[in-house]
C-alpha cells in the first residue's frame, strides 16, 4: 500500500493550482431562506452540494462549518457526510471546522470521526481547540500526519471576548512571558520543524487559525519571526464580509502569508444559487496566489 501524500504537500499543490481562496460552506438559516431552500437536513445538503459544484475545478479548498449541519441532528450529519464525500471526490481539500478539543481517549474518538480514512465523516483537516493545552493535541497531530491529514489549532480569533485569554501571558511554561496566542503559533511551528522530513517540505501538516482582522502584534505574534522550512499553514477566516482585505495579505501576515489560506464565506455565498459559480470564479481570480 502506497504512503499517503502529506497534507502540507497537498495544500501547497492546491495553492499552486488554484490559489489561496477557501470557500466556507456555512448554511445559515438566513442564507438557506435566500437560496430558496428549507431549513432542514435536506436544505443544508442541497446547499453544500451546490457550493461543492461551484468550487470544483475553480478553487482547491472548502471549509464546511459543522455546527450548521449538527443543529439538524442525524439528518444534518447525513447531509454533511454526503457533502464531504462529494467534495473529496471532486478533488477539493476539505477542512472540517468542528473546533474539537479534549484529552485522552475522548480526543482520540474525535480524531477517528473526522480524520480516519474510511470514516463517513472523513475530512482532510480538522480545526482543534487547544484550551486544555497544546500538548493534549500532540497525539492527534501525530495520527493525522501518519495518514496524510492536517490540523489547524486555534491561536488568535477576532471575537472581542477572546482578547483577554489570547493575550494572557504564560507563567509555568518553557515559553513563560509569551502570550497564549504566540505560544500556540510557536508550538505548532516547532512541531512541524521537528518532523523527520521537515527540511524537504514546503508546508507543514499542522497549522494555526488566525483571524484576518486580528492585530497580530497586538496579541503578541510577530508575523516576521516565522518562515523557516517547512512553512506554517494559516487558516485565516474573516476576509470579505467580516472586513479582511485579501489584497493586504502580506501586510497583515508578514512571513506567515506564505502559508495563508484566504477563507471567505458570506461574501461569496450571498451571490445565491444561480450566481455562486461565477462568484467563486471571480473571487478566486482576485485572490489568486497572494502572499506566495
Amino acid at each position: 500500500m502506497s504512503e499517503p501524500v502529506a497534507f502540507g504537500d497537498r495544500l501547497a499543490a492546491a495553492f499552486a493550482a488554484y490559489g489561496r481562496l477557501c470557500v466556507g460552506i456555512d448554511p445559515h438559516a438566513q442564507l438557506l431562506e435566500s437560496w430558496g431552500l428549507p431549513d432542514s437536513g435536506e436544505g443544508v445538503r442541497e446547499f453544500g452540494l451546490r457550493v461543492v459544484d461551484a468550487a470544483a475545478g475553480q478553487i482547491g479548498i472548502v471549509k464546511p462549518q459543522v455546527s450548521f449541519y449538527e443543529r439538524h441532528g442525524a439528518a444534518g450529519y447525513a447531509a454533511l457526510e454526503r457533502v464531504f464525500a462529494e467534495a473529496r471526490d471532486a478533488g477539493l481539500i476539505v477542512i472540517a471546522d468542528a473546533k474539537r478539543g479534549d484529552i485522552g481517549s475522548t480526543l482520540a474518538g474525535y480524531a477517528d470521526a473526522w480524520l480516519r480514512p474510511g470514516s463517513t465523516l472523513e475530512a482532510d483537516a480538522l480545526t482543534l481547540n487547544p484550551y486544555q493545552g497544546l500538548a493534549t493535541l500532540a497525539p492527534v497531530m501525530e495520527r493525522a500526519a501518519a495518514v496524510g491529514k492536517g490540523v489547524f489549532v486555534l491561536a488568535a480569533t477576532s471575537n472581542p471576548e477572546s482578547g483577554p485569554v489570547q493575550t494572557a501571558e504564560l507563567r509555568q511554561s518553557s515559553r513563560a512571558g509569551r502570550t497564549i496566542a504566540s505560544a500556540m503559533v510557536d508550538g505548532v511551528d516547532a512541531w512541524n520543524r521537528a518532523r523527520p522530513d521537515a527540511s524537504t517540505r514546503t508546508l507543514g501538516d499542522a497549522g494555526v487559525v488566525i483571524g484576518a482582522t486580528v492585530d497580530l502584534r497586538g496579541v503578541g505574534i510577530d508575523p516576521d519571526a516565522y518562515g523557516e522550512t517547512p512553512g506554517l499553514p494559516v487558516l485565516a477566516p474573516g476576509f470579505g464580509h467580516q472586513g479582511g482585505d485579501a489584497a493586504q495579505l502580506g501586510e497583515l501576515f508578514g512571513r506567515l502569508a506564505a502559508g495563508a489560506i484566504v477563507n471567505e464565506s458570506r461574501s461569496v455565498l450571498a451571490a445565491g444559487p444561480d450566481e455562486i459559480g461565477e462568484a467563486v470564479r471571480r473571487r478566486a481570480g482576485e485572490v489568486g496566489s497572494l502572499g506566495a
